[in-house]
């Protein structure tokens, strides 16, 4: 079996592993990033320009890595991102993007920052001595190697290691209810003008009359259609798949295929009944559902909705955020439930992203410690960002005194990520 060894192992390259990842780069340490697919990003590397919302909470950029990504996209030529406001409820501005340039973005931002990246790599087993995970055996094309690191940074989006490392978890709800995975697509050479013309935001008129003649499923009562970044394209992301067990492959691999059917059920039903759509066509029709919500890892802290409804501004605050309760179906229907008042925001405290016992592993993105209500609000791609570039930053903190990820001094990394460009957070407004 190879060994690969570096002071930081980052498991998974979406949103939060890629904030994680270049920190920790930049902070001088030898990192590795493995991904079990062949982009980084996540979801947002595959979807055809899904908004990046709850960038600006309060309509002010969180900062950091987030805002310097963004910023490059700003500034190509032509632009490959935009500031936008965004059509549903209680949503904020977002920022749409063209997801290929992004990416590119993405792995040029790694290699700067001098990350050592393994695509198509699936950590599969955490090797323990006593509270440490001493190294983690990971698998490629090429068979079974071993990493050895100093820290460990979870941000797989299922917290297969941090749970195999005995970090107790929960899933869903009180009731184990997970939200459902969509499968997303985009409409080409379609008619902004007309397809937006009705003011009816979830094309619930529409959507109903499709459903009783049976020809839309019945959980496309709200059809979630956005402007794409580039001009007469609909990002379609309406095809959601409930009960999915998103730890599971073959479960994950049966409601791919259950959504490619929807996807093109919806794709025939736009052609003919929603104006605008006439000569448009299908593109971009995703690899693989997204799936959003599988274990809540058990942190030194775990944040809850009512201290979100309090526009909690943590001392170890992390990230700024306001975003809704986007809660995707964990029951019949969707839900965009404001969370804070206007013109208010929480912060993400960073004990949500340490485990209570193991010393060398931080964990980010969608697995931290978070009631269901919390975590339908925090679950956000530029709040992972910001959670990763936290988790990067801390490692290298408890490297440099070697002590466990526990006793980091927050009041020290929030010093520095306000130093990297982080808004709102140590007191400051956002």
């Amino acid at each position: 079996m190879e060994k690969w060894q570096a002071d930081v192992l980052v498991i998974g390259g979406g949103t939060a592993g890629f904030g994680a990842a270049v920190a920790a780069g930049r902070a001088g340490l030898d990192v590795i990033l493995t991904e079990s697919s062949a982009k980084v990003g996540g979801v947002m590397a595959f979807c055809p320009g899904m908004p990046w919302g709850a960038a600006y909470p309060i309509d002010r950029s969180i900062g950091g890595l987030m805002e310097e990504l963004a910023r490059r996209l700003f500034t190509m030529h032509p632009p490959a991102a935009e500031k936008r406001p965004c059509a549903l409820k209680n949503f904020g501005p977002e920022i749409q993007y063209d997801h290929d340039l992004a990416t590119v973005t993405m792995f040029e931002m790694l290699e700067e920052a001098g990350v050592h990246v393994h695509l198509n790599t699936t950590a599969l087993t955490p090797v323990m001595q006593g509270n440490n995970i001493t190294a983690v055996e990971v698998s490629d094309r090429h068979g079974p190697h071993i990493v050895e690191a100093g820290i460990v940074i979870d941000c797989s989006g299922d917290g297969d290691i941090s749970a195999k490392a005995g970090v107790p978890f929960t899933v869903g709800d009180a009731q184990g209810n997970v939200m459902g995975v969509t499968l997303s697509f985009q409409m080409i050479n379609a008619d902004w003008e007309r397809v937006f013309a009705e003011n009816d935001p979830y094309f619930s008129r529409r959507a109903a009359k499709g459903i009783a003649e049976g020809r839309l499923h019945g959980d496309l009562a709200q059809l979630y259609l956005m402007k794409g970044f580039h001009l007469n394209t609909v990002f379609c992301n309406s095809v959601v798949i409930r009960d999915v067990n998103g730890t599971d492959a073959r479960s994950v691999a049966n409601a791919t295929q259950e959504g490619r059917r929807r996807c093109m059920q919806l794709a025939t039903f736009l052609r003919k009944d929603v104006p605008g759509f006439e000569d448009a066509r299908m593109a971009y029709l995703g690899p693989t559902v997204g799936v959003r919500e599988t274990r809540k890892l058990e942190g030194l802290y775990r944040v809850t909705g009512a201290d979100l409804a309090a526009a909690t501004k943590f001392p170890d605050g992390i990230v700024c955020c306001d975003n809704p309760i986007d809660d995707v179906m964990r029951g019949e229907v969707m839900t965009h439930d404001a969370i804070v008042g206007s013109g208010a925001y929480y912060t993400i405290p960073f004990r949500s992203l340490v485990p209570k016992r193991i010393e060398n592993l931080m964990f980010a993105g969608r697995i931290i410690s978070a009631d269901p209500v919390a975590f339908a609000s925090v679950r956000g791609m530029p709040q992972c960002v910001a959670m990763g570039q936290a988790a990067g930053t801390a490692a290298a903190f408890a490297l440099k005194v070697q002590t466990p990820v526990q006793n980091i001094e927050t009041d020290k990394l929030i010093i520095a990520l306000q130093r990297q460009g982080v808004n709102g957070i140590g007191g400051q407004p956002l």
